[in-house]
């Protein structure tokens, strides 16, 4: 008996002092479905908010994804085997895009299951803030991405919420709410079929 609870409480101290980083993979082996509430706001280099956007995102690992814009615009960003779909509901467009390994050194991928996080990128911990968030900064490997970094937030090994900062000088904040981890998704969430008089653009 005095095995087993000795046992036990070097279990939980190995828990207790899992780095950022181990939270981090830990939530996205975990994250097979995910739902949940997102606010997107984009910073231009004045540092002032240039737009708001609010929606509902989805995931599937591996490589599924759906984030559901509602406001301001209309707006679907939705992948699944090797395609992704950008629509745009007000202009009545649909780009259909290649999945591919360029793709997948972007923030798009970072939670599905497929990016090995220590291959693709650098990662440090930043400190945690007063509200209990701890952000990881992740800075690509490749010096050919389109982002300077990603800061990832974590608070109660739960995802709270993403910055982007592209090499443009603008930042991209995600920050999610309601975020749960349902066993599973509508198997239709990850289809799009275009509605009649869209029209479609590949490349």
């Amino acid at each position: 008996m005095k095995k087993i609870i000795t046992l036990s409480l070097c279990l939980f101290s190995m828990s207790a002092l899992a780095t950022p980083v181990e939270e981090l993979e830990h939530f996205i082996a975990q994250a097979r479905y995910i739902k949940a509430d997102f606010t997107q706001t984009s910073i231009g280099e004045s540092g002032e908010a240039e737009q708001v956007s609010k929606g509902v995102f989805y995931l599937q690992q591996p490589s599924q994804f759906r984030w559901d814009y509602q406001q301001p615009f209309k707006q679907q960003i939705i992948a699944k085997g090797d395609k992704i779909w950008f629509y745009d509901e007000d202009l009545e467009q649909v780009i259909i895009k290649n999945l591919d390994a360029s793709i997948g050194d972007t923030p798009a991928l970072l939670l599905s299951g497929q990016v090995n996080l220590s291959e693709k990128f650098t990662i440090t911990a930043e400190d945690t803030q007063d509200n209990g968030v701890t952000w990881l900064k992740l800075t690509p490997k490749n010096l050919e991405s389109n982002f300077k970094y990603i800061l990832v937030g974590l608070k109660n090994k739960l995802l709270q919420g993403m910055v982007l900062s592209d090499n443009f000088g603008q930042l991209t904040e995600i920050l999610f709410d309601n975020l749960s981890l349902p066993k599973k998704l509508e198997e239709n969430l990850f289809e799009f079929v275009a509605p009649e008089g869209t029209d479609v653009f590949e490349g």
